[in-house]
């Protein structure tokens, strides 16, 4: 019998030097840090927190009632209270209302559960001054957060499951199974609560534990382990792959004031083209459900434009530009006297004596006849149709033509606004001013305006 006990106790601490090395290989954690532990009273999260425990670090539990079941979440933060005394271990806790952040905030209760307790526990990692905030997720939640990315659709990332470190969030347990976490603790008589929710498919993630894996594990019974080993190969490719990006990134984009150019001409002759450029524009809010209308615009002529929730990438000659979107139907109206408005530029306002004033000879810098130019001023984006007067002409001319002779691309007339007098252009901010109300012999006051970029 003593044979038989020192046998399971030898199993039970490769357990937690498995963990140890798994820290050692891939969470820079230095021996004697201070870690808070997220502590639901599962058995993931008390196995977590005693395992770090007996690796010597300095631990605080953290527990998130959630308010979502009644008895039960008052049954495990009672549970999580002892368990922390128990290991001796301060216990810190919180409590939200889930239901109605949910609401206002338009998410799905889970989504709420994420981002309450996740902003919590930064919230007291920043005030406790540790290092990094311990989360329980173990190898089979790395499975099944595989498997549920291959289901809805995903890059390669999505197949490197759960990753050790995420900013300040560690997870110490991806090198154990369940079955893992559950022999420690029986070994260690430590016990643990079971949230009943766990049982219900109304999750898919739940679906994919109770359901879909078990069936897998008729067809292979080691597919937990077969899946693990693929997602830690596949992390390694995508090390590989993420530096082969970044290699092409600066080689296929260039950084203009009109925005990022992606020269198309050296992406065709690429291989794996298609795939390349969603990585150099998914950045940006552009989906997968997008790549093929964008990949069929390579060979399309000019003028072809694709948007992201901030972002506008237009087809022009042989060149995506990406740059911000900006909402072309909004106008933005300047009374005078002001000094300083923020619009879509910033603008600076100034007025200055007649006699002496030297004209800025710069592009950023328009003046004009102060008593001369009407008021209230407004900023907008071009329509087509519009004409103005370019300074030093007589007549007006197509603001159109004026784009072409001066061999503007299709982004930088995107990029370009105007400042009018009721309908009159009296100037392509940062580029041309109007020639009516020009500074001339009669004038009194200047009024100079400034575009800072």
């Amino acid at each position: 019998m003593q044979k038989k006990r020192r046998i399971v106790m030898d199993n039970h601490l490769s357990t937690v030097e498995r963990v140890r090395r798994y820290i050692g290989r891939n969470i820079p954690l230095a021996a004697g840090d201070s870690v808070l532990v997220g502590l639901s009273g599962g058995a993931d999260s008390v196995a977590l927190l005693s395992i770090l425990v007996e690796l010597g670090y300095r631990c605080e539990a953290c527990h998130c009632n959630f308010g979502l079941r009644g008895e039960e979440s008052l049954r495990d933060r009672c549970f999580a209270a002892d368990t922390a005394e128990r290991l001796g271990v301060p216990f810190r806790e919180t409590a939200f209302d889930t239901l109605a952040y949910a609401a206002e905030n338009k998410l799905s209760v889970e989504m709420a559960c994420r981002e309450l307790r996740y902003a919590w526990f930064e919230q007291q990692r920043r005030e406790a001054g540790a290092a990094y905030v311990a989360v329980a997720h173990h190898r089979d939640d790395s499975v099944e957060t595989l498997l549920l990315n291959l289901i809805r659709g995903t890059g390669l990332t999505g197949l490197t499951g759960i990753q050790p470190v995420n900013g300040t969030v560690i997870r110490p347990l991806l090198s154990l199974s369940r079955a893992d976490i559950e022999s420690y603790l029986a070994d260690r008589r430590l016990g643990f609560v079971i949230d009943s929710t766990n049982r219900e498919t109304l999750y898919t993630r739940n679906k994919i534990r109770l359901q879909l894996l078990p069936l897998l594990r008729e067809i292979n019974p080691s597919v937990s382990d077969t899946l693990a080993r693929m997602s830690t190969q596949l992390r390694e490719v995508e090390e590989i792959y993420r530096e082969a990006v970044a290699r092409y990134r600066r080689q296929l984009l260039r950084r203009e004031d009109d925005g990022l150019h992606i020269d198309l001409a050296v992406l065709r002759g690429l291989a794996g083209a298609r795939t390349l450029l969603f990585e150099l524009i998914r950045d940006y809010g552009f989906l997968s459900s997008q790549l093929d209308d964008i990949w069929a615009a390579i060979d399309a002529p000019s003028g072809k434009f694709f948007d992201a929730p901030l972002y506008r990438m237009l087809k022009d000659r042989n060149e995506f530009v990406l740059y911000p979107r900006r909402e072309e139907s909004r106008e933005y109206y300047i009374e005078k006297g002001v000094a300083r408005v923020e619009v879509p530029v910033c603008l600076m306002f100034a007025e200055y004596d007649a006699d002496g004033y030297e004209i800025p000879r710069s592009s950023d810098t328009a003046c004009f006849d102060a008593d001369a130019l009407p008021f209230p001023l407004r900023v907008r984006q071009w329509r087509e149709g519009d004409r103005f007067k370019p300074f030093g002409m007589n007549g007006h001319r197509k603001l159109s033509d004026y784009f072409t002779d001066h061999k503007y691309t299709l982004s930088r007339k995107q990029n370009t606004w105007l400042l009018c007098s009721g309908e009159e252009i009296v100037w392509i901010i940062g580029e041309r001013a109007s020639d009516n109300y020009k500074i001339s012999s009669d004038t009194r006051r200047v009024l100079q305006i400034k575009c800072e970029k």
